[in-house]
């Protein structure tokens, strides 16, 4: 199997960007999807944050728009591919992983998400012809309502996490969306998920034409330079033990979870009067309070940020030491994700999971899928 960029014969500008990336060998599902997806066919990918299917999206993407410029005349608000992402933090990491993938092309690229100022991302529009928007499901229908975008011209769509928009809600927002598409027979479609299930398969078939299937598990599912350790507290006493673990651990940077928005407000405004640099991340902060606060914790002046699933998936945040789940994700999904926020780039990770009487009916699930039995550690004074 081709494994080698080299190999693909990619546009000129797009395999500079790949070189100057440090990329040479693709990833098994940039192996496994890029030879049918590059050739224009239709694609349904299966693959978990970190296999590369960004980049393997992106490229396909990409590679199609350099290799086959518009010759007739064109028009402001009219994109030729549309990524759409659930959540924002996903849709800015894509943004910049495409930026990366442009860098020596003249391709246009545009970000369009709920939280921000309406008129500034219109001003973007109306700068120049766009090629990729990238866009939240909710923000994108806005500027299609207003008459600011139109996606009859699409050559690509892109649905990324099908399964996240799934679980927020977002499918009658993306069927609206597509109806405003070219049919499927006009248009490549590119649709990953990190999860098989009916609903996202059903979906998959009504929106794609004649797709090729790639599934890729991942070679562990838990990172091996991660320890796992399981805290055995009742609920009463979980904020005392997370006192005690932010004192006694040799904390870097610390990522704490938990399940619900109100848990993680709490738990932040209960940080924060106990004197703790620390950050949120839910679906309630406006977006550039978000994106300050992800920004303060990468540069290090916040080492301690609280989120929910949604809103921690897609960060990519170098120096986290350790992961502290203050509840147990009730989706094992999640507890893979989570997890994978320590441990990158060959440095160590510790993990800490809090499990309470509420916690308890998630375990099993969570052993089952990662194919492992976590230990239990009874803290004295704590149980």
């Amino acid at each position: 199997m081709v494994c080698d960029f080299d190999a693909l014969h990619l546009h000129p500008e797009l395999k500079q960007a790949i070189d100057a990336l440090g990329y040479t060998q693709m990833t098994p599902i940039q192996q496994k999807v890029l030879t049918f997806t590059l050739a224009g066919h239709d694609a349904i990918g299966r693959a978990q944050t970190g296999t590369g299917k960004t980049a393997a999206f992106l490229i396909s993407v990409i590679n199609d728009l350099l290799n086959n410029p518009i010759q007739t005349q064109r028009y402001r608000g009219e994109p030729r591919a549309l990524i759409l992402a659930p959540t924002r933090e996903l849709a800015l990491q894509i943004e910049a992983d495409a930026k990366s993938l442009t860098k020596f092309s003249n391709l246009h690229l545009v970000t369009l998400l709920g939280g921000v100022d309406f008129d500034k991302q219109k001003q973007q529009l109306a700068k120049d012809y766009v090629d990729i928007v990238v866009a939240t499901p909710g923000r994108l229908i806005d500027f299609v309502e207003q008459k600011e975008i139109w996606l009859d011209q699409l050559e690509f769509l892109v649905i990324d996490e099908a399964d996240r928009l799934l679980d927020m809600g977002f499918i009658p927002a993306i069927k609206r969306i597509i109806r405003y598409a070219p049919a499927k027979e006009c248009r490549q479609t590119l649709f990953f998920s990190a999860t098989f299930n009916v609903d996202v398969l059903n979906l998959a078939y009504q929106w794609l034409y004649q797709p090729i299937t790639v599934e890729i598990e991942p070679e562990k599912k838990t990172n091996a330079d991660v320890e796992q350790r399981i805290y055995m507290v009742s609920n009463q006493d979980k904020y005392r033990l997370l006192e005690d673990v932010l004192k006694n651990e040799p904390i870097e940077k610390v990522m704490i979870f938990a399940n619900r928005r109100d848990q993680v407000r709490k738990l932040y405004d209960r940080l924060k009067a106990d004197g703790y640099q620390v950050g949120m991340l839910s679906g309630e902060i406006t977006q550039d309070k978000r994106l300050k606060m992800l920004d303060n914790f990468k540069k290090g002046k916040v080492t301690i940020m609280i989120a929910t699933d949604v809103a921690g998936r897609g960060i990519h945040v170098d120096g986290v030491s350790h992961v502290i789940n203050f509840t147990l994700p009730e989706q094992s999904d999640d507890y893979v994700h989570r997890i994978g926020r320590t441990g990158r780039a060959g440095a160590q990770g510790i993990s800490i999971s809090f499990l309470s009487e509420d916690d308890g009916f998630n375990l099993p699930n969570i052993e089952k899928a990662i194919g492992q039995k976590l230990p239990l550690t009874r803290i004295e004074g704590y149980c």
